[in-house]
C-alpha cells in the first residue's frame, strides 16, 4: 500500500476519495487550505495553498502518489495552472518521483471555454513534468449540475443550452476509478474517459431539478454562440465508447432531495433550498 497525498482532499470529490483510499489500506494525507476542515478518521491533514505555494513541500514529502483534485473555476489561472506548476515544483524540490494523478474534464482539448483551456494547460504541465503520471478525465459531476440548475431556478424561467446533451457522473464512481489508478500505477498518459451511465438533454436535467424542488418554471432553450457552444452541441464533452459509472442522475437527485425533509442543501455552496411539495 502507498503513502498518498490528495490535494483538494476535503472537497466534493476528495470527501468521496479519501475514505476509499483508506479502506484500501493506503496511508492518506488530505491537503486543504482550511485548518478547521474535517478529514475522515485515519487520514492525515496538511494545511497548504496551491495558489501561494505555502505548505506544499511538507504535504508531498515522502508521498508515493499525489492525487491532484484541487481546482478553482473562478481562479483557474492562479489555482489550476499556477497551483499545478507549484505542486510539481514542490515535488521536485523534495527529490522524489511520486505517481502524479491529475483529474481533468472530458473535452478540455476541444472546447475553448476559458476554464477548460486552463485545465488543458494543467494537463500539459503534468505530462511534461518528468514525473510518472496519469491524467484521468471525467464528465461533469452530478453535484455540479444540481448546483447550477437549482441556482438558475431562482429566476422566473430556467435557461439551458439548446441542442446540448449532458452525461453527469457521480463522484463515487470517479473516486472508485481513482482508487484503481492509484493501485495500478502510472500509465504516463491518459486513462480512459469516465462518464455517467446516461446521456440526457440539458432541458430534461433542468425539468428533473424543478420537479425535485416542486418548483414551476418554464425551461427555455437558448443557442450558445461561437466555438464553445458548437463544441458542446457536437458532444465533445461526452465520454462515449468507454466504461461508464453506475449511479444514475435521477437516482442521485432522488437521494439528495430526500436526505433532509423539506430542504435540499446544494453541493459546493451549502445553500439550503426549500422543497415545495405539491
Amino acid at each position: 500500500m502507498a503513502r498518498v497525498t490528495v490535494t483538494g482532499g476535503t472537497g466534493v470529490l476528495g470527501r468521496a476519495l479519501v475514505p476509499r483510499l483508506l479502506s484500501d489500506g493506503h496511508e492518506v494525507t488530505a491537503l486543504t487550505r482550511r485548518q478547521a476542515a474535517e478529514v475522515p478518521d485515519g487520514a492525515g491533514r496538511m494545511v497548504g495553498d496551491l495558489a501561494s505555494g505555502d505548505g506544499l513541500e511538507a504535504a508531498v514529502s515522502g508521498a508515493e502518489v499525489v492525487v491532484h483534485l484541487a481546482s478553482q473555476p473562478f481562479r483557474p489561472a492562479r489555482v489550476d495552472v499556477g497551483g499545478t506548476r507549484a505542486l510539481i515544483e514542490a515535488v521536485k524540490r523534495c527529490g522524489g518521483g511520486p505517481h502524479l494523478v491529475y483529474v481533468s474534464i472530458v473535452g478540455v482539448d476541444q472546447i475553448p471555454w476559458p476554464y477548460y483551456k486552463r485545465k488543458r494547460q494543467a494537463e500539459v504541465l503534468v505530462s511534461g513534468s518528468g514525473l510518472p503520471f496519469t491524467i484521468q478525465r471525467a464528465t461533469q459531476f452530478h453535484d455540479l449540475v444540481l448546483m447550477a440548475m437549482a441556482s438558475a431556478a431562482r429566476a422566473p424561467f430556467l435557461v439551458v443550452p439548446a441542442q446540448t446533451s449532458c452525461q453527469p457522473v457521480d463522484v463515487a464512481d470517479v473516486a472508485e476509478r481513482l482508487v484503481q489508478v492509484v493501485g495500478s500505477g502510472p500509465v504516463n498518459g491518459f486513462g480512459a474517459d469516465l462518464g455517467g451511465p446516461q446521456i440526457l438533454d440539458a432541458a430534461d436535467l433542468a425539468r428533473d431539478v424543478l420537479a425535485g424542488l416542486g418548483a414551476r418554471r418554464p425551461v427555455t432553450r437558448v443557442r450558445v454562440p461561437g466555438r464553445v457552444g458548437a463544441g458542446f452541441r457536437a458532444g465533445h464533452h461526452l465520454a462515449v465508447g468507454t466504461a461508464r459509472g453506475a449511479r444514475t442522475w435521477r437516482g442521485y437527485l432522488e437521494d439528495r432531495c430526500s436526505a433532509e425533509p423539506g430542504v435540499l442543501q446544494l453541493p459546493y455552496t451549502g445553500r439550503r433550498v426549500r422543497i415545495r411539495r405539491r
